[in-house]
């Protein structure tokens, strides 16, 4: 609230911004972009502002280097640790493969602070300096908090990244380039289309559930080989939305 409907948006969209929710699905981002709208703002509001706007407002900005190198940490253990032990090894630095969906990174452990995270052809020098992570010499301001089967980074928005389970045989979908839906609901839109090329986190479609918005994005990079739904489908949860070509 307050004393102006401009200051209550200010203050509304600073809390929805700040707050934090890992291990469930919620509209939060969606909210926050409804608050930030422009005609929503001006009191301009009408049944049908949603749907116009819907690519606005339903939009993911990709994760950076940063949230990557940080997710990669997170999957490796390494949130906050800290200690002699940490990570030592014999002979060389602790080099592992993390698990994450989307994202193939390998962490290196050089030391109990430090980490180097290589992705896709990058890399990140990592040191942990008065409880946060410092990527390539800049204190990042995010805050990693693993939950079981998922890695959340808080700061500049929230972007999270299931953990891989081998045996898992959602997981093997992704792999395979398969988008599942999370839970049974109205497909609102899609964005993909047959021979199109996307990259890991890009919009593929966006699934209306328990009265909130979902944006489904695509787990890896990959060429879409067929789309199996439009919008306005009813669909159930485990059902297949869109399918990747197979790697090579």
């Amino acid at each position: 609230h307050g004393p102006t409907r401009a200051i209550a948006l200010r203050q509304l969209s600073a809390a929805l911004d700040a707050t934090e929710v890992a291990g469930s699905v919620t509209n939060l981002a969606f909210l926050a972009a409804l608050s930030r709208h422009e005609g929503f703002a001006a009191g301009d509001v009408d049944t049908g502002l949603i749907a116009r706007d819907l690519d606005a407002l339903t939009d993911v900005a990709p994760a950076d280097m940063t949230v990557k190198a940080l997710a990669a940490l997170g999957a490796a253990g390494l949130a906050d640790r800290g200690g002699a032990l940490a990570g030592f090894t014999l002979w060389q630095p602790l080099r592992r493969t993390v698990p994450l969906e989307g994202v193939e990174a390998v962490v290196e452990v050089m030391a109990p602070d430090r980490a180097r995270v290589s992705i896709a052809g990058e890399t990140a020098e990592c040191f942990l300096r008065g409880g946060q992570w410092w990527v390539d010499g800049h204190p990042s301001g995010a805050r990693i908090v693993v939950t079981p089967g998922l890695v959340s980074i808080f700061g500049r928005g929230a972007h999270h990244f299931h953990l891989v389970d081998p045996l898992d045989r959602e997981a093997d979908a992704a792999g395979g380039g398969l988008t599942l839906s999370p839970m049974p609901g109205l497909v609102k839109a899609v964005f993909a289309k047959a021979g199109q090329r996307v990259k890991a986190g890009d919009r593929l479609a966006v699934l209306e559930a328990m009265k909130m918005e979902h944006t489904l994005t695509a787990a890896r990079d990959g060429i879409v080989a067929e789309v199996l739904v439009a919008a306005g489908a009813q669909v159930e949860a485990g059902a297949a939305l869109v399918r990747l070509e197979e790697e090579a």
